[in-house]
């Protein structure tokens, strides 16, 4: 009887199983509700036609350039002066000069400062003091500042102000620097959050202090994450134009310009120059420096890739 009851007992257990497996398999493979499936197929068909788009535009822009400028993409243009006069034998050879220090200036402000910043907020950074969390909120908020914003703050503060270097190329890789300095932070902290926590927690319980975990596991980890983000932000310093304008880049510099003397102008802003001048010529010559900034923009942009691709680790 004793036997019978038992085997009762575990036939009901058994069937309470068999339900609750069913039910959980229902809810989990179930049918979808009508406005999910339509969700589902609507929102990937808007990211591939907004993806086509921008492509396209940008294949558009590649072919225009290259047709237009093609006539002038020789020597001259990267060892010439620009001119007014002589539209033929015009360069950019200034301004890819002073492009270079703007932008070497940059990278040396931002590489440190950026790796820095994240360091702290990711390794030291208490989350519940208010300054910490003032800090983070402000690096968020700046990411999404447009940039003539970053201009005004370069002519106020830097070029004018407290600063006072004047319109020089120092002052515009300042300017640069903090517009692009939000997502340097922004990328080496996420290369820093990548690093699994048993790393350090194995180099800490073999006595290394915290600062050199930090040194010699987790950064050393992160770093093609950081290297990826100063690519991405150096690119897109190099076709801004607008915050240069208000803190010096003028547009004919027949000079070499130096870091913290004199006047400077940069790529941008001479291929502006020259696109809204009356002549063919000029527009010839515009078209061929779009030429060599695309070039130099994919390049980054495609190293930066090769870099994330080359040595990304999966823990």
């Amino acid at each position: 009887m004793a036997t019978e009851e038992k085997h009762v007992s575990r036939s009901g257990r058994t069937r309470l199983a068999v339900a609750g497996a069913r039910t959980a398999t229902r809810s989990a493979f179930g049918e979808t509700p009508r406005g999910d499936r339509l969700g589902g197929v609507l929102f990937p068909a808007l990211l591939l036609l907004a993806l086509a788009f921008a492509l396209g535009g940008l294949a558009s822009l590649l072919v225009w350039s290259l047709v237009e400028g093609f006539p002038r993409l020789d020597p001259e243009l990267f060892t010439n002066n620009p001119s007014r006069l002589f539209p033929e034998t015009a360069g950019y050879r200034t301004a890819l000069i002073g492009t270079l220090y703007v932008i070497s200036g940059v990278i040396m402000l931002i590489v440190p400062i950026g790796v820095g910043a994240a360091v702290y907020l990711e390794e030291y950074a208490d989350k519940q003091r208010w300054y910490n969390r003032l800090i983070e909120l402000n690096i968020q908020n700046l990411a999404g500042v447009p940039s003539i914003v970053f201009g005004i703050l370069g002519l106020a503060f830097i070029a004018r102000g407290p600063l006072n270097l004047g319109f020089v190329a120092a002052t515009g890789s300042v300017t640069l620097a903090l517009l692009v300095l939000p997502t340097v932070i922004l990328a080496a902290r996420e290369a820093i959050r990548a690093v699994p926590p048993s790393i350090r927690e194995a180099s800490l319980a073999l006595g290394a202090t915290r600062w050199q975990t930090i040194a010699r596991q987790v950064l050393p980890a992160s770093i093609p994450g950081i290297l990826t983000g100063v690519i991405l932000a150096v690119a897109r310093a190099i076709g801004e134009a607008a915050p240069l304008l208000l803190v010096g880049a003028v547009t004919f510099v027949t000079f070499n310009p130096a870091p913290f003397n004199g006047g400077y102008s940069v790529l941008p802003v001479q291929i502006y120059t020259y696109a809204v001048r009356p002549q063919e010529e000029f527009k010839v010559l515009a078209a061929a420096g779009v030429i060599v900034m695309l070039v130099a923009l994919l390049a980054m942009n495609s190293f930066a890739i090769w870099l994330r691709n080359r040595y990304e680790r999966r823990w």
